[in-house]
């Protein structure tokens, strides 16, 4: 279990010259409880569903959910949770707005009818279709655009000795728990579709370990209708020193589905190699019910009083005049069409500035992400990108419960509309993007691709369609790998594929083993089409520099 610590300043403590004095920092302490123990039995569910949620032993009734480490990702399995347990609705803005249990409780909705919980389809229709996100790929693969860029690889450095048997035992067994893994694309007349293949063994390519010690990316695309989506190869050095490479196609798994995935590993090769079967529990749900789920959760856009017209209608509101471009000045002109390729440089934000931003987060009422926003849509306009800027994010997607264990392609993009004008201040913006972000999140389930279609902006087969600039915040848990005999460790030369948009800040907050805040670290990756690596450190530089001048004199425009 963690502790989130804080300490609350009215303002940073600087040196003569400037800069963070932190000899002048006070200690971090634990967040009290404000009230203490629930005094109903909701209450105490609603403290049990925090708890939960946030990994903690546990909360009381007046603790507030962002003080205590919240945020957006976790924002959504908590409201999840909630309807699950109370069989009510209850709105991600309302989180925001009341973010203790007991606050929670008097905002459940418990007149509308909450979403409907999803279930393992009894029978399967023969024919599954794609999710609107695996149709978008497919399309992509048949347009022969895509190559490796939606790849997904992931480097496990193995010191030890290693069962190679065991191991590949074990990618089957993780094959067979996951149906994504072994599903692939076919099409009739009436479109693509999903058809799941018998469980059977994952070949492990062995080959010696290079000399750099690192793998190339695999360099093969994917044949999707013929092949699974999940290739294993394994780099050897001798008996004790060897690299597990192990790519899918973003088509079966995003970022959050490594969570439980390498846990199944580690799980599935111990029992392997004490010579068993590992006896994985079931999953409750596979993603062929997710896709049917969803699609019937959403309806068709044209029936006006469903779920997809309903969210359609806010993004064609929301999106409404936006500019074609919310970029930087490049180096070079962008080109007819993209090569794909791209670079990184890394982004440091400091471990004292990191505490002033949750505490302006949560003063505001926002999440971390939301004065990151606010903090990069400054440095869009100072930069020249205009005062109408929209910026991408990826959302996790999984907005029931059943699918937190789940191996498959839940992400969801949103995009991100901030009004910059008027010379305002941090507190100003953050305000604005407050109310954009909550609005967007509410509105998360409409698949992207949809959201393009309707609002339909201009194209250009080199931009990406109304962002070119992508804000992560990864709050996920860091995948870790436990392989019996082994000592594992990410190989983080692993992973690069290109750059799919011409700027994206991948970032992660980063705290001490009590939870105390230790600084968010990341990197900007940029388009080599359009920018040089000077440009993009002096980017990344002056996104780190404006953001603490931001936290520091709040009121202060930053124009």
């Amino acid at each position: 279990k963690r502790q989130a610590l804080y300490a609350v300043l009215d303002r940073l403590p600087l040196t003569p010259n400037g800069k963070l004095d932190t000899a002048r920092l006070p200690e971090a302490t634990a967040p009290r409880s404000a009230g203490g123990a629930p005094r109903t039995e909701d209450e105490e569910r609603m403290c049990a569903e925090f708890a939960a949620c946030l990994g903690l032993d546990a909360v009381g009734r007046d603790d507030d959910f962002f003080r205590l480490g919240g945020h957006s990702l976790l924002a959504t399995r908590l409201i999840g949770r909630v309807r699950e347990a109370f069989g009510a609705e209850v709105a991600i803005r309302a989180l925001f707005d009341h973010p203790t249990p007991a606050g929670l409780l008097t905002a459940l909705d418990r007149t509308a009818p909450a979403l409907p919980p999803l279930r393992a389809a009894r029978p399967r229709p023969a024919r599954v279709p794609l999710s609107p996100a695996q149709r978008r790929l497919w399309l992509l693969e048949r347009l022969g655009g895509a190559g490796t860029a939606y790849h997904l690889p992931v480097g496990l450095r193995l010191s030890g000795p290693l069962d190679r048997d065991a191991l590949a035992a074990a990618l089957g067994d993780v094959a067979e728990r996951h149906e994504s893994l072994r599903t692939v694309v076919a099409e009739d007349a009436d479109g693509p579709y999903q058809r799941v293949r018998e469980p059977a063994p994952v070949p492990l390519a062995v080959a010696p370990l290079p000399r750099t010690g690192s793998s190339a990316p695999d360099p093969e695309p994917f044949d999707l209708a013929g092949e699974p989506p999940l290739r294993a190869r394994l780099f050897t050095d001798g008996d004790r020193d060897h690299l597990l490479v192990l790519t899918f196609h973003h088509i079966a798994a995003d970022g959050w589905s490594m969570l439980p995935l390498l846990g199944d590993l580690g799980d599935a090769y111990a029992a392997r190699r004490a010579g068993r079967a590992p006896g994985l529990t079931p999953l409750p749900v596979q993603y062929a019910d997710y896709a049917l789920w969803q699609r019937e959760l959403l309806g068709t856009p044209d029936a006006p009083t469903g779920r997809a017209a309903r969210q359609l209608a806010h993004w064609r509101a929301a999106l409404d005049g936006a500019p074609a471009e919310s970029a930087p000045p490049a180096d070079r002109s962008r080109p007819d069409r993209p090569s794909g390729r791209g670079g990184a440089v890394p982004v440091t934000v400091p471990a004292a500035v990191h505490r002033a931003l949750l505490e302006r987060a949560a003063a505001g009422g926002a999440s971390p992400f939301m004065v990151l926003h606010a903090a990069l849509a400054a440095l869009l306009s100072r930069l020249g990108a205009g005062d109408d800027l929209v910026v991408g994010t990826p959302v996790a997607g999984r907005p029931d419960e059943a699918l937190a264990g789940l191996v498959g392609f839940f992400v969801n993009t949103l995009a991100l509309r901030t009004d910059t004008s008027g010379d305002p201040d941090l507190t100003t913006l953050l305000a604005r993007v407050r109310e954009a972000d909550l609005a967007a999140l509410a509105h998360q389930e409409l698949p992207f691709e949809q959201v393009v279609s309707a609002v339909s902006p201009p194209r250009h087969p080199a931009r990406h369609p109304l962002f070119q600039v992508m804000l992560a915040l990864d709050n996920t848990p860091a995948p870790r790998a436990t392989l019996d005999g082994l000592t594992v460790r990410r190989d983080t030369a692993t992973g690069r594929t290109g750059a799919k948009f011409d700027l994206t800040w991948d970032l992660a907050e980063r705290h001490t083993a009590d939870g105390a805040p230790a600084g968010i670290g990341g990197e900007l990756e940029y388009s080599e089409d359009l920018f040089d690596q000077a440009t993009a450190e002096r980017y990344a530089a002056q996104f780190t520099t404006l953001l603490t001048a931001l936290l520091d004199r709040p009121d202060t425009p930053f124009t």
